[in-house]
């Protein structure tokens, strides 16, 4: 079984809907939970999807070494994972799954390369900008500037130990929750 599993892909693929689904369907995992430094969208909940902490809050954990990985994405706001979390989970001998993006994948991959690393890719490069416009969540400056980071992310798969496309969320969460339940191949 892998302990750990790295859930990461482009903008708009669809990791926090499929970290969701895993959530509420697979008890057995454990969700770690990022801060970051950008407001809350529509419906998100402090200490659910994200830890939402000011920039000073978000130095002070970066200078402490309280962060596993952490990034600035989209060239604009902060991510970062609890650090103490994550291994208190791993001690426990739980299942953990870290939804992050790629450069914190990377960061995590050089100090815990035993982690299943699982790229999840969108069907195709149209779906991928549809589901990222009907979101509604971004201006068209911010949609052109993760449309631009998704290009760059999406020739990093081969980073990965195996990729997942997310064609449904029900399948993707359970082929992720498979290959995290299946033992690791040498």
């Amino acid at each position: 079984m892998h302990r750990l599993a790295v859930l990461a892909g482009p903008t708009a693929v669809g990791k926090g809907t499929v970290a969701d689904y895993v959530r509420r369907e697979h008890p057995e995992v454990w969700m770690s939970v990022s801060a970051t430094t950008r407001p809350p969208r529509p419906g998100e909940i402090d200490g659910r999807h994200y830890h939402f902490v000011t920039p000073e809050a978000f130095d002070r954990l970066v200078a402490d070494g309280e962060l596993l990985e952490w990034a600035v994405v989209h060239g604009r706001h902060r991510y970062g994972t609890p650090r103490r979390p994550v291994l208190e989970a791993l001690a426990a001998g739980r299942m953990a799954l870290l939804e992050i993006d790629l450069q914190g994948a990377r960061q995590v991959k050089a100090s815990m390369p035993e982690a299943l690393f699982v790229f999840l890719a969108p069907p195709s490069w149209e779906e991928l900008v549809r589901r990222l416009v009907g979101r509604g969540t971004e201006d068209a400056e911010e949609r052109e500037r993760r449309l631009a980071t998704a290009r760059r992310e999406l020739a990093a798969a081969s980073e990965f130990d195996v990729t997942v496309v997310n064609r449904d969320v029900r399948e993707a969460g359970e082929e992720l929750v498979s290959l995290m339940s299946s033992p690791p191949v040498d």
